[in-house]
């Protein structure tokens, strides 16, 4: 019998679950939701709270020491909530995306949008760097992970309803959310990566 498919999860508190129950994380729900789909997978929670993109390239030797099949990278909010240079944060993302390609490990990318606050020029920066290292590495991108609670914010519809105390974090409903709207993505490239292999 075939093993399942090992997706590891490269991400920060968004990933790794903050401040819910231990099922009710992005990581259990989207496993629970591509294998309601059909899909053999495992996903793997390598999120860590407070990550940037630099945190993430520092700890790659650590992440690749288990098998990995397939990993999505979900970074850069933090890097966005510090006002961190996007220049720095690309060239974070790219030494991921470099390492992963030597090591042969097919990838994805999720990114987020940037609000307004740092000005336009950061705003683009941010964005287009998502953009730009999917380009490079021919790596699918979803470009928000945030996308279902992005929607009704922009919407101007009250989305309190599924974000925890903070505001930051989305509690069980909002991670559900997300993961009903990035799932067919993840699906499909998982999918593509299996035909890929066979």
């Amino acid at each position: 019998m075939a093993e399942p498919l090992r997706l590891v999860a490269l991400g920060d508190s968004l990933t790794q679950g903050y401040g819910l129950e231990a099922e009710e994380g992005f990581v259990p729900q989207l496993q629970a939701w591509l294998q309601a789909e059909g899909l053999d997978v495992e996903v793997i929670n390598a999120g860590v709270s407070g990550d940037t993109t630099a945190g993430g390239l520092a700890r790659m030797d650590w992440t690749l020491q288990e098998p990995v099949d397939v990993m999505l990278v979900a970074l850069g909010g933090n890097d966005l909530l510090r006002g961190l240079s996007p220049a720095s944060s690309l060239e974070n993302l790219r030494g991921i995306f470099e390492r992963l390609e030597r090591e042969g490990i097919p990838a994805m990318l999720a990114g987020l949008p940037a609000p307004g606050n740092y000005g336009p020029e950061f705003q683009l920066a941010f964005e287009r760097m998502y953009v730009d290292i999917a380009g490079i590495f021919d790596v699918p991108l979803y470009p928000d992970f945030l996308q279902p609670i992005t929607d009704k914010a922009d919407a101007g519809t009250r989305f309190t309803d599924l974000m925890q105390d903070d505001n930051i974090h989305p509690n069980a409903d909002g991670v559900g959310l997300i993961v009903e709207g990035i799932g067919p993505f993840v699906r499909d490239v998982l999918r593509g990566i299996k035909e890929d292999a066979s």
